[in-house]
């Protein structure tokens, strides 16, 4: 008798837990109010939070020709420890693309990794980063993609064994890795310094590649762009912290030129995937590429 009561009790205890999980870890899209009275987007903005974002290079087609690339039709595939993930559609397409979405739908897979169904997203978008977009710039960049060329290429689901496949869990990551605080203290971040932060900690999402990832694909921030693997399994990415193994070598003079020229200070050029990201940011303004210079070299060297 005593052991029923008690396996009764474990049974209470654990489907009260669950439920508690679920509730608590539930998708959470920002208050209605954040997307609304922001008015016209300034497509000016919202095309240099485009190239700031680096939306081309995961968004164009694989292997899309130059005069392509801002047809958003997705389709690359993004290999992982957990699976395969499927870029997707971004272009103004009704039913392929985004063309049908709020602003709000728009904001909160941007900023909350929720979908347009309510369902959680998986952070191989890294919205883990643009959780520090303001709500302008997602307002202005979703103006600038309407503007872009439609295309009715549907990309394929995620290809993910178990466990990973369970959206549920995503919850929990995001419990333990979603949010807005800056990523390094700093002693002085007004002006110049805090352009640089938001640009490289936000809509640049730089640390999504240059910071090394636990077990669960969260962000080692007591590691913040230190380098680590590649998270597509081929090499490594280097650490860009202004220490000995970083760029303790170069001035802000010398990472604002490679973000324009692509050339490094012993004048050898960009490789490998920084080479879409050089060309993305080359169309910033020369004050926001030394802005980003500022911070890479006022944060910790790791």
């Amino acid at each position: 008798m005593r052991l029923k009561r008690a396996l009764a009790a474990i049974l209470v205890l654990g489907t009260a837990a669950a439920g508690a999980f679920v509730y608590g870890t539930a998708p959470a899209p920002l208050p209605a109010a954040t997307w609304q009275g922001l008015g016209e987007p300034d497509l000016a903005n919202g095309e240099q939070v485009f190239s700031a974002g680096g939306c081309v290079s995961c968004h164009a087609a694989p292997g899309a020709p130059d005069d392509q690339k801002r047809v958003l039709a997705g389709g690359r595939a993004l290999k992982s420890p957990f699976g395969t993930f499927h870029v997707p559609n971004i272009s103004p397409d009704a039913e392929a693309g985004i063309g049908g979405w709020t602003l709000a739908e728009f904001g909160n897979a941007m900023t909350r990794g929720v979908g347009r169904r309510g369902e959680h997203l998986y952070p191989s978008f890294p919205y883990a980063s643009y959780a520090r977009m303001t709500p302008k710039d997602v307002n202005d960049l979703f103006g600038y993609l309407k503007t872009l060329p439609a295309s009715t290429h549907v990309a394929p689901g995620h290809d993910l064994p178990f466990p990973f496949n369970v959206r549920l869990a995503l919850g929990g990551w995001k419990l333990l890795y979603l949010n807005d605080a800056p990523r390094v203290e700093l002693a002085d971040a007004d002006g110049t310094l805090a352009r640089g932060r938001y640009l490289v900690e936000g809509p640049g999402h730089c640390g999504e590649c240059h910071t090394p990832r636990d077990f669960l694909g969260g962000l080692k921030v007591d590691q913040w762009l230190a380098g680590g693997p590649n998270p597509e399994g081929e090499g490594r990415i280097p650490n860009i912290t202004p220490g000995e193994r970083g760029l303790g070598g170069w001035s802000e003079g010398d990472i604002a030129s490679y973000l324009e020229t692509g050339f490094t200070p012993e004048f050898d050029s960009v490789g490998g995937s920084m080479v879409e990201v050089q060309k993305n940011m080359a169309k910033l303004p020369a004050a926001d590429r030394e802005a980003i210079a500022a911070y890479l070299k006022a944060i910790p060297a790791r």
